[in-house]
């Protein structure tokens, strides 16, 4: 498979090294926005650039009727206009906070635990999230897939950097250098706590996640996620 790299950076080298290793060809490398974007010869697009490009990354792919994988997080507020370019384009797009698949199974423990707790009005929630200094965006797009499935779930409204209210829940951001990505939710009560984390040792598993991704959305038409890929639920 040839695969189109939107991207260049830290992830875009690791998603590469994986790749290569995966017996595919990397046809197109994009470090900026003002590179020529020549998806002859591209099966599948991946974007892991930034906030800025991932937009018209995306719908230069579509344009091409290249699959796309996004990892991009911190352009979601322009989510829907992508869906629906997609669909105008009869193309293939698949978003997710975060490939890994140890977090999309973490995903799935946070959003049945949210149902087990949603009664329990005597426990508040809280999320911190780790990161590498270099990350540009905050909170997390995985925290906030996990804050939007507490919310689905319970009687929470809103999501807070800030001090929170009894309706919100409170995100602590945290940079670090060289932290890949830790995110751990707890529910506190004056009797006990719970708590759920997830911690990622580098970037590989992010990688890997994204590869699959790609072999899996090949020759697929539609809108997708991680869940589709990974066949739960």
């Amino acid at each position: 498979m040839n695969i189109a790299l939107l991207g260049y950076g830290r992830m875009g080298k690791s998603i590469e090294a994986i790749a290569l290793k995966r017996n595919h060809k990397i046809s197109l490398k994009i470090s900026d926005s003002d590179s020529i974007f020549d998806f002859s010869n591209t099966d599948v697009a991946i974007d892991f650039s930034i906030p800025s490009v991932a937009v018209s990354n995306i719908k230069k792919a579509l344009d091409a009727n290249i699959p796309v994988i996004s990892g991009t997080t911190g352009w979601l507020a322009q989510y829907d206009e992508i869906l629906d370019y997609c669909k105008a384009k009869n193309g293939t797009f698949l978003y997710a906070s975060n490939f890994s698949l140890g977090v999309n199974i973490f995903f799935e423990i946070n959003n049945r635990l949210s149902q087990l707790m949603s009664n329990l009005p005597e426990y508040s929630t809280e999320i911190e999230e780790i990161h590498h200094t270099k990350k540009l965006d905050a909170p997390s797009g995985t925290a906030i897939t996990l804050a939007e499935q507490i919310i689905e779930n319970t009687n929470y409204k809103n999501w807070t950097l800030e001090p929170a209210k009894s309706d919100e829940i409170h995100i602590e951001a945290k940079r670090i250098e060289d932290v890949p990505g830790t995110h751990e939710i707890t529910y506190n009560s004056e009797i006990d706590s719970i708590n759920i984390k997830h911690t990622a040792h580098s970037r590989q598993g992010f990688a890997m996640g994204a590869v699959i991704a790609a072999e899996w959305i090949k020759d697929k038409k539609g809108i997708f996620s991680m869940r589709d890929v990974l066949n739960i639920g």
